[in-house]
């Protein structure tokens, strides 16, 4: 990606030298003395009654200490597991909560719920012994689909939640839609499928868990994405208070949404090192993480845009089914909520509606994913401009040309209730359509066609919104004699390279080398507060407030710096870690303010939501024999405001860009219709994207500075992500459009595009 140059630009990232030397510590690196190890016994079923579950003779194998059942869940209270939705439904109806034991009771309800947990002096035996509990099912219909789950008559789930529907929500205003409809020149329909996906980040999820009896205390060393939320939800799941929870990690080996929320395997472990007296520790393995880690997407949209004669666009109505799973997960609110927030995507649409229907399913539950809804707008929306423009015959980049919204119309107030800040998307086109050179486009589809191959062009123009948090982020700055300045925040980085981009924003601000400038995350018995990382807010939430953090600190050390050469601290300068005055010949140094005793401040917060965007455009080539797709362009121009250190911003440009890529060509999580068993739960059967699939990616820059944040930023950790599912499916559309093919949902792998071509030419 072409950059502007810098002085910042040639930082190596700090952590880096710890990482690629094998001293980094994950959660799985955690260990006690004494410990024990666990291991789950889980469902093979999908939907079934608990009619016994019979452990003594894993009680009495050799090693074991303890065996746990959903009785014991039950017993101790761990049974309310939180779930986001907490926003109103229709007729200002509550979402119907899924109470959910830490360990299954009475009925399992997905293939791999945790049913019993072993405790042992080695992780073997405990893996063992649990091949010698026998559990006792009386099979029930399962239903792994959304649509089959909401159909009448379906097996119900909960017993609770009639119909498997446990809310229902609306957005924008229903009647000025149809009013809008019946006066449309043209109306185009699509109904499409976000795939569900597993996130499988390179660490498998891990636990070690330390209860401390005098003060009745857990200490936690797990996966995550940042302790605030995680802490919640574990307290409001066990019941436990907050301040008993203690959470201490150090590297995060990828999260993408996944790691942010509580597991009912945590709370069966706090129940084992309670009852043991012991630490407690458990590794996942890979097949456990497909099974139980939440899963992502799996969002059903049937969407309808209406234009006037002039391609306008006048009204879009989007039917969502949102496929949850088996339990309301903490982290699934983004599906719908984001998806509100940018519903008119880039284009100005004056009349939306919006409605959604939450389904349960027989499938492992659905959390954040990378993007959390932000992905599935784009994609559906795009999909609708894409498919509008080949009925009208108009050209796919004019057609989004003429429904800009304006740069002088922001900050813009879309009609589902949010504002996006700013943005310039004429002229992020412009440059983008000059990147990729649209209009030769013709040229190459010849010569592709000349050598066998479909040669097609897809463009995508997306907006989300980043940065906001349910909290003000919080950061204590402290200063020590050394000159050494520490910042400590609760984002927690899991790749992204807060230890570098915090640093920079601090030592920038203060004028003091780097080197200077040491970073702490989530350190256990802090008090500070703040937000998770997620959502792509930390830079925007944690990084301006470090900004503030180290202002703060310069007019701290203004007014002691003027009590040393006894002026007034309006008569103080400060520079490169200096103070001077034109009243004195004195100079202090930073590091001499804290010579008796460090100094330590804080600082806090809240910013709202800034608004990423991009165009992305890309060519591929379909081979007509095999159903292959070759990426054989990626142009991508973005708006992701100031940037505080490039190489970052690419790595998590191209890494969305990369995952989305998996979820278009590969990734899918299969479930089997009538038995509910997941057909892809390893390796051997999903497909993951690897480091060829696109091989190059041209970027530029069309940097809007944020109002929002003070330093300019906006959030970027989700947009490569957001643009490149719609840009990839709509490049190959275009491919396969002279065969008459029109659709298709994801994903595209050669075998489905293989069986199009093949049905279309007969």
């Amino acid at each position: 990606m072409e950059t502007h140059a810098s002085p910042h630009d040639h930082v190596n990232r700090v952590e880096d030298r710890r990482l690629i030397t094998g001293h980094g510590k994950y959660a799985a690196d955690w260990n006690a003395d004494s410990q024990l190890y666990a291991y789950f016994v889980r469902s093979d079923r999908a939907h079934a009654e608990l009619l016994a579950v019979d452990v003594a003779a894993a009680r009495a194998h050799p090693g074991v200490r303890l065996v746990l059942t959903g009785e014991d869940a039950v017993r101790a209270g761990h049974v309310n597991a939180p779930h986001a939705l907490t926003f109103k439904g229709r007729y200002g109806k509550d979402t119907l909560p899924t109470p959910r034991p830490a360990l299954a009771s009475g009925r399992v309800r997905f293939v791999g719920e945790p049913v019993a947990i072993v405790i042992a002096d080695s992780a073997a035996v405990a893996q063992d012994a649990a091949e010698l509990v026998v559990i006792e099912y009386r099979d029930l219909p399962a239903v792994p689909l959304a649509e089959d789950a909401l159909a009448p008559g379906a097996p119900q789930l909960h017993d609770s939640i009639p119909g498997n529907l446990p809310l229902e929500c609306e957005t924008g205003d229903e009647k000025a839609v149809a009013a809008a409809f019946a006066q449309a020149a043209h109306i185009t329909h699509l109904k499409v499928e976000s795939t569900r996906v597993v996130a499988n980040p390179l660490e498998l999820r891990a636990c070690l868990v330390t209860f401390d009896a005098k003060t009745g205390g857990y200490r936690f060393n797990v996966c995550n994405q940042g302790t605030t939320m995680l802490r919640r939800q574990m307290s409001a799941w066990t019941g436990v208070p907050e301040d008993k929870l203690v959470f201490e990690s150090q590297d995060i080996g990828g999260g993408f949404g996944q790691r942010t929320v509580a597991y009912p395997e945590y709370c069966a472990l706090m129940l084992a090192t309670k009852a043991t007296g012991r630490p407690v520790k458990w590794v996942a393995t890979r097949v456990e993480c497909f099974l139980c880690d939440t899963h992502g997407r799996s969002n059903i949209i049937d969407g309808t845009l209406a234009l006037d004669a002039d391609g306008k666009f006048l009204a879009m109505r989007l039917d969502w089914i949102n496929d949850m799973g088996a339990y309301l997960s903490p982290g699934a609110m983004g599906h719908i909520r984001n998806t509100m927030t940018c519903m008119t995507g880039v284009y100005r649409i004056p009349a939306l509606y919006g409605s959604y229907r939450v389904a349960l399913t027989n499938a492992t539950p659905v959390g954040s994913y990378r993007g959390a809804g932000r992905p599935d707008i784009a994609y559906v929306v795009e999909r609708l401009v894409n498919a509008a423009a080949r009925e009208l015959n108009i050209d796919a980049a004019e057609l989004r040309r003429r429904n800009f919204i304006a740069p002088e119309a922001f900050p813009y107030k879309t009609p589902t209730g949010s504002t996006y800040e700013i943005a310039d998307l004429p002229g992020m086109l412009q440059k983008a359509l000059k990147l990729s050179d649209w209009n030769g486009f013709a040229q190459r589809r010849a010569k592709s066609a000349a050598a066998g191959k479909l040669r097609g062009i897809g463009i995508s123009t997306v907006i989300e919104n980043t940065g906001a948090g349910q909290m003000a982020d919080e950061v204590e700055i402290t200063l020590a004699a050394t000159g050494i300045v520490t910042v400590h925040t609760v984002a927690k980085a899991q790749g992204h390279g807060h230890e570098t981009t915090f640093a920079m924003i601090v030592a920038k601000a203060l004028g003091l080398p780097l080197a200077r400038v040491n970073i702490e995350q989530c350190l256990p018995g802090m008090t500070i507060k703040g937000n998770h990382t997620g959502g792509s807010r930390s830079t925007v939430g944690a990084g301006s407030v470090c900004h503030l953090a180290a202002g703060k600190l310069i007019e701290h050390g203004k007014a002691l710096a003027a009590l040393e050469m006894k002026l007034e601290p309006s008569q103080i300068a400060y520079a490169s870690g200096v103070f001077t005055s034109a009243h004195s010949q004195q100079r202090i140094e930073l590091a001499a303010l804290a010579k008796n005793a460090s100094i330590t401040l804080k600082a806090d917060g809240s910013f709202g939501s800034t608004f990423p965007n991009g165009c992305h455009i890309v060519e591929v080539e379909v081979d007509a024999d095999t159903g292959t797709t070759d990426v054989v362009s990626y142009c991508a121009v973005d708006d992701c405001g100031e940037v505080i250190h490039h190489a970052i911003v690419e790595g998590q440009l191209h890494g969305g860009v990369l995952q989305g890529a998996g979820q278009v060509f590969g990734e899918h999580v299969v479930y089997d219709r009538e038995s509910g068993q997941p057909l892809a739960a390893s390796f051997m059967d999903y497909v993951m994207p690897r480091a060829g699939l696109i091989r190059e990616i041209r970027g530029e820059e069309h940097a809007t500075p944020s109002k929002v944040s003070p330093l300019g930023v906006k959030g970027v950790g989700e947009s490569g992500c957001t643009a490149s599912i719609p840009v990839l499916v709509g490049a190959v559309l275009d491919a396969l459009r002279p065969l008459g093919i029109t659709h298709l949902d994801m994903p595209l792998t050669p075998a489905k595009v293989w069986q199009a071509m093949h049905a279309a030419q007969k």
